[in-house]
């Protein structure tokens, strides 16, 4: 006799739907999750079941199947969904490699599509797994197959939600296109990228190469494509939620580094070189920093901080490469990351030490004219706070583009160790002393040299500087996280925006 108080049994429809759903998942598959095992790498469900709050995930899709008959395959290779991330909401697409490849089909196209229109409806962040070959060559077969628009709506997601790529493994043709449109991009040190995969490189080229020969992560770190280098997906995926973060608002107060620390930073020799970055911790708040683009452009740092736990961005010249003069790569690395910044109302931090751009023909040759006009560009047209600390140097357009005065910065404020000047005070004698350098016994120039440069700087100090009141003070470095902290304190919250504020450039 049937227990009445069982459960009765299910209906064959529901049974089916049930069946079908577990076949996609990962314990239904254990081949796929043992090629991923010998790839090294996660399944594209563990890597989700990592990033996202515990029994948040809800996925779109997932009985999707291939467009061209016979084919079959989990969620046509994509798994997607909707999901918090630290308590905050977030769209997620991630490539499954272990479905044809994680190649790009008409119907995981549809779905990419689906879910970023989602995320622009919705205003929602996106995470991208792009881990996967391109374009799926069977789907070409597929009658009524046309372009996708899925690149043409991830695009217009630009300034619009954060969005973030992580590479795990191997992103060729659109995945490699979805990376490039990131706002940044997070990678493992043995992945590979390149927009054709080694079957097109060797039909237009004639040459057989491997993914890395072709795009090795190497080379897309020195080229600024690659924002974070991490050690491997459960890195990526703690970079991924802490990038999140910065622009979830306010959290609570961090704990607060060693100030007094900042006294000694700059060393007392002007001629020597500091790193940069000690500054940077000395202010935020610790454990705070995620560096962006780190091997590329370096003679500029930039930096996600928290002040106090407030989101802030530091753009900050570094004194260990050409000696802080700004060139074409560290202009292009600054000017996108104030976009970033502006775009989602995080206030901006600039730390000038910088004897100025970078001169000479071979760097006129990279078109500084032009990328340095970008900095300028994207700091004149930013609304959101920024607050300048001049280190030391503070000379010419290097200056003038880093937060200087006519920028109208939240506050301007310098160190003692501060040096100010229309140009490298060297140089200025030169040309304002021509005359006596050149009438002076061969035996004496370099001693009056010495001593006319001595007078310029002695005239500009930074005491000297805020007699003229071009700094708002002069401040005891240890005290720049209070001042920093209280400032922050007295400008408004941005007032709430429905419509995209700016784009940000690809890079």
């Amino acid at each position: 006799m049937t227990d009445p108080t069982s459960n009765p049994p299910l209906r064959p429809d529901l049974q089916r739907v049930l069946e079908s759903r577990s076949a996609i998942l990962d314990a239904a598959r254990p081949g796929a999750v043992a090629q991923q095992r010998k790839r090294k790498r996660w399944t594209a469900r563990e890597a989700i079941a990592a990033l996202a709050d515990p029994g948040s995930f809800v996925e779109y899709g997932g009985l999707a199947r291939p467009a061209v008959a016979g084919m079959s395959g989990a969620a046509d290779g994509v798994v997607m969904g909707t999901a918090q991330i630290e308590g905050r909401p977030a769209d997620l697409l991630f490539y499954d490699y272990t479905v044809y490849a994680g190649t790009q089909s008409t119907i995981n196209h549809a779905k990419t599509t689906r879910m970023f229109e989602h995320a622009e409806r919705h205003r929602l962040p996106v995470v991208c797994w792009l881990d996967g070959g391109g374009a799926r060559p069977h789907d070409m077969k597929v009658e009524g197959r046309g372009s996708t628009p899925t690149f043409v709506v991830f695009a217009r997601l630009s300034g619009l939600v954060p969005t973030v790529g992580i590479l795990p493994g191997r992103a060729f043709a659109g995945h490699a296109n979805l990376a490039g449109l990131c706002d940044v991009l997070i990678a493992t040190p043995d992945s590979a990228m390149g927009m054709a995969g080694p079957p097109l490189v060797e039909a237009a080229l004639g040459v057989k190469l491997t993914p890395e020969e072709i795009g090795p992560a190497s080379v897309h770190v020195t080229s600024g494509v690659i924002d974070v280098l991490v050690e491997d997906e459960a890195e990526a995926i703690a970079v991924a939620r802490k990038y999140l973060g910065y622009f979830g608002g306010p959290t609570a107060l961090g704990p607060a580094p060693d100030v007094t620390a900042l006294r000694s930073v700059v060393p007392d020799n002007p001629r020597r070189a500091y790193n940069v970055r000690k500054v940077i911790d000395g202010i935020a708040d610790v454990g705070s920093v995620l560096e962006l683009k780190a091997g590329f452009g370096r003679a500029v740092v930039t930096s996600l901080i928290r002040i106090a736990g407030r989101p802030v961005g530091v753009v900050a010249n570094q004194p260990m490469y050409l000696a802080g003069a700004i060139d074409s790569p560290a202009s292009e690395k600054a000017a996108r990351f104030i976009q970033i910044c502006d775009a989602f109302d995080i206030p901006i931090l600039s730390l000038c030490d910088t004897p100025g751009l970078m001169v000479g023909p071979d760097v006129e040759k990279t078109g500084l004219v032009r990328k340095s006009a970008r900095v300028l560009t994207a700091f004149a047209n930013a609304t959101v706070p920024v607050m300048t600390v001049v280190l030391r140097k503070a000379y010419g357009l290097g200056y003038y583009v880093m937060g200087s005065q006519p920028l109208e910065p939240a506050i301007l404020l310098a160190w003692p160790t501060a040096e100010y000047g229309g140009m490298g005070l060297e140089g200025a004698v030169n040309i304002i002393y021509r005359a006596e350098l050149e009438a002076a016994a061969e035996g004496e120039r370099a001693a009056l040299h010495k001593r006319l440069t001595d007078v310029l700087k002695r005239s500009n100090t930074a005491l000297e500087v805020a007699a003229r009141y071009l700094y708002d003070d002069v401040i005891d470095p240890a005290d720049t996280r209070d001042i920093l902290i209280k400032t922050l304190a007295t400008l408004p919250p941005p007032p709430p925006r429905t419509t995209r504020k700016r784009l940000i450039e690809p890079f």
